[in-house]
C-alpha cells in the first residue's frame, strides 16, 4: 500500500489554486496567492488537517527575469523538472475542451508537517502522448497565453482536478477554492444535484445550486476589477461545448460574460475576504453576498531566517507549532536580538555583492522594496521626490534595495521597472540601491529577514492583505507602509512601525510627502541616534504581529469557520 493509499481514507477537504509555492526549485508559482497556498499547506500539514491541495504542474514556470543594461525586464521561461520532486500517479482522466478529449494525469507531492502527518499535493499535467500538441502544454506555463489558454487552464484545473480527486479514490466534503480559477469545478457539482422538473419554474436555475453551496467555500483575494477573469459566451461555447446549459451558466456567474468570482461567490456557503479592509471593499464590489474576514498569515517556521530561528528555539521551543508564544519576545535580550538581525543582514549584503557586485554597507539603515510590479502597488512613491531624497541622505544616509517581477503581459508594469531603473541611476553617489533580478521564494527569505524597513506603498484600498510585511515582522524587521490589508490591523505608530498617509485619501501627492516627513524626522534619526528605541520597536513587531499574523492562526480559523460549518 502506497503513502497515498494511507491519505486518501481521512482526506475529506481539497483546496484548489492555480499556484502554489512549495519549494524554490518548484517553479509552480507566480507570486502572493502561490505564497499563500503554499503557507496554508504547510501549516494543514502541522496542524494535521486532512486537506488535499490540486494545482498545475506548470512545467516551465512563471517567468525567468532578467534586467538588461537600460533595466528592461526580458522574460524568460523557468522550467523545472518534476521527476526530481514530484511523483507521477497511475491515474488519468479526460476533460472535453472544443469536442475533443484532453486527458490529464496526476503527479504527487507529499509535504510534511512538523509532528510528520503529510499534506498530499496534486499537480495536474496535460503533457501526454495522447493528447495532441496544443493540449499538451495546457500545464506548461503559469498565467501563460491568450484568454483561450487561460480557460483552458482552468478547464483543467476546475473539472479535471474535480474528476482526477474521485479518480483517486478522495471523497470530498468540502472544496476550498483559492480565488475564482477554479470556479469551474462546480459544474461537475451542479450536475451532480439536479432538481425535479416540477421544482422548478421557467428562466429558474434547473440545479440545486444551495446543495451545492453546502460543499463550498470561495476565498477571494483580488479588489481590482481586472483581477477578475471574465470569459465572453461564445468562448465558454466553443470550449465547453455542452458540458452545462450556457443559459444556466448565465444565472449563476454573469448574463454578459462568465465572471469566475460571480461564479464561485453564488456557488460557495462560505465566503471571506483575506483581511478585514478587503472584506468590506469586496462587498462593495459585489453587494448582496455575505463576506467574512480571515486575515492571511504566513508560515513562520518558512520565513523565520536561521538566526532568529535559532533565538526562538533556545527561549520558546514551542514557536513553530505554536506562533503565539511569540507574544513573549518583548521579553529577549536587545543584544540577542540585534546579533539575529546583523546575521540576516550579512546574508543578504553577500547576496546583493554577488549578484550586483555592489558592496552595501552593513552600518546603514536599508529600506525594503520587493512585490509584483504593476501600477496599484505604487513602487515609485518613494522617488517623487529625488532632490528631496538626496537632501535626506546627506542628513541621514540610508540605501535601498528593491526586486519584482511584471507579469509578460503587463507592459506598464515592465514601464515601472524600466523608470525605477533611470530612478537608481540618478540617485548613484548619493544614495546607493540596488534592484534584485528574478525576485522568488529563495531571495524573499533574505529580503525579508535582511532589510531594516520593509516599505509598502499600494493604492488604497486596492491591497487585499499583503503578506511579506508579515515575513518582516517575524524578523524584527519594521513596517513602514500604507495603511490598507493587513496593515490596519497590525499598525501601531512607533511600536510595530509606522503608517504611510491615512489610508483613505491615496493622493500620491500627499502619501509621497507623509514618506518622506517619517523617514527623515522619525525613522532614520531612530535608526542613527537610539539603537536602544529601534529594538524596542524590533521586539515589539515580533510579539505584536508574529504571534497572530500566521498561517496557524489563519487555518484554524478555517478549520473552525468554514470548514466544520
Amino acid at each position: 500500500m502506497s503513502e497515498l493509499d494511507l491519505l486518501i481514507p481521512r482526506t475529506h477537504i481539497a483546496y484548489f489554486s492555480m499556484e502554489i509555492a512549495l519549494a524554490p526549485e518548484i517553479h509552480t508559482y507566480g507570486g502572493g496567492l502561490g505564497v499563500l497556498a503554499g503557507d496554508t499547506a504547510r501549516s494543514c500539514a502541522d496542524l494535521e488537517l486532512p486537506v488535499v491541495f490540486v494545482t498545475l504542474l506548470s512545467r516551465s514556470g512563471y517567468l525567468r527575469q532578467e534586467i538588461d543594461p537600460d533595466g528592461r525586464q526580458i522574460d524568460g521561461p523557468d522550467p523545472w523538472d518534476p521527476g526530481r520532486w514530484v511523483e507521477p500517479l497511475g491515474a488519468k482522466i479526460a476533460v472535453r475542451i472544443e469536442g475533443r478529449e484532453v486527458w490529464v494525469r496526476p503527479w504527487l507531492y507529499l509535504l510534511e508537517g512538523g509532528t510528520g502527518f503529510q499534506v498530499p499535493v496534486v499537480l495536474l499535467d496535460t503533457e501526454l502522448d495522447e493528447n495532441a500538441a496544443g493540449d499538451r502544454e495546457l500545464t506548461d506555463r503559469l498565467y501563460g497565453g491568450d484568454e483561450a489558454y487561460r480557460l483552458k487552464q482552468e478547464i483543467v484545473l476546475g473539472i479535471g482536478g474535480f474528476r482526477l480527486l474521485r479518480a483517486l479514490g478522495f471523497e470530498i466534503h468540502t472544496y476550498h477554492l483559492n480565488e475564482g480559477h477554479s470556479a469551474l469545478l462546480t459544474i461537475d457539482l451542479l450536475k451532480r444535484h439536479r432538481l425535479m422538473p416540477e421544482m422548478v419554474r421557467p428562466d429558474d436555475c434547473v440545479y440545486d445550486a444551495p446543495k451545492v453551496r453546502e460543499y463550498c467555500v470561495f476565498t477571494t483575494h483580488t479588489p481590482v476589477e481586472a483581477g477578475h477573469d471574465r470569459f465572453p459566451y461564445p468562448l465558454v461555447e466553443r470550449l465547453l461545448g455542452n458540458v452545462i446549459e450556457i443559459d444556466q451558466l448565465r444565472i449563476l456567474a454573469g448574463e454578459d460574460c462568465l465572471n469566475m468570482t460571480r461564479l464561485a461567490l453564488n456557488l460557495s456557503g462560505y465566503v471571506n475576504g483575506v483581511a478585514e479592509r478587503h472584506a468590506e471593499t469586496a462587498l462593495r464590489m459585489f453587494p448582496g453576498f455575505r463576506v467574512r474576514a480571515i486575515t492571511n498569515g504566513v508560515h513562520a517556521p518558512t520565513w523565520t531566517c536561521p538566526s532568529f530561528a535559532r533565538l526562538f528555539q533556545a527561549n520558546f521551543p514551542e514557536w513553530q507549532h505554536e506562533p503565539e508564544v511569540l507574544v513573549r519576545a518583548d521579553q529577549l535580550p536587545d543584544d540577542a536580538v540585534w546579533d539575529a538581525h546583523v546575521a540576516a543582514k550579512r546574508e543578504l549584503l553577500d547576496r546583493v555583492a554577488e549578484v550586483c557586485a555592489v558592496r552595501l554597507d552593513p552600518e546603514l539603515p536599508l529600506l525594503g522594496f520587493a512585490r509584483r510590479m504593476t501600477g496599484y502597488k505604487r513602487p515609485e512613491l518613494l522617488f517623487a521626490d529625488l532632490d528631496r531624497l538626496r537632501r535626506i541622505a546627506r542628513r541621514t544616509p540610508f540605501q535601498i534595495v528593491m526586486a519584482g517581477k511584471a507579469h509578460p503581459r503587463d507592459g506598464e508594469g515592465k514601464r515601472l521597472i524600466e523608470r525605477l531603473h533611470a530612478h537608481l541611476r540618478e540617485l548613484a553617489g548619493a544614495v546607493p540601491a540596488v534592484f534584485l533580478p528574478n525576485y522568488d521564494m529563495a531571495l524573499a527569505r533574505r529580503l525579508v529577514a535582511g532589510v531594516d524597513v520593509w516599505l509598502n506603498t499600494p493604492l488604497p484600498p486596492l491591497e487585499a492583505s499583503g503578506t511579506s510585511g508579515m515575513k518582516a515582522a517575524l524578523n524584527g524587521v519594521l513596517n513602514f507602509s500604507v495603511l490598507d490589508g493587513w496593515w490596519l490591523e497590525a499598525w501601531i505608530e512607533g511600536r510595530t512601525g509606522w503608517a504611510i498617509g491615512d489610508g483613505r485619501s491615496g493622493g500620491h501627492e500627499h502619501d509621497a510627502r507623509d514618506l518622506y516627513d517619517k523617514l527623515e524626522n522619525v525613522i532614520l534619526p531612530r535608526y542613527h541616534g537610539d539603537r536602544a528605541g529601534w529594538i524596542w520597536m524590533m521586539k515589539e513587531a515580533i510579539s505584536k504581529i508574529a504571534c497572530y499574523f500566521n498561517s496557524q492562526r489563519m487555518m484554524r480559523r478555517y478549520a473552525s469557520e468554514a470548514y466544520l460549518r
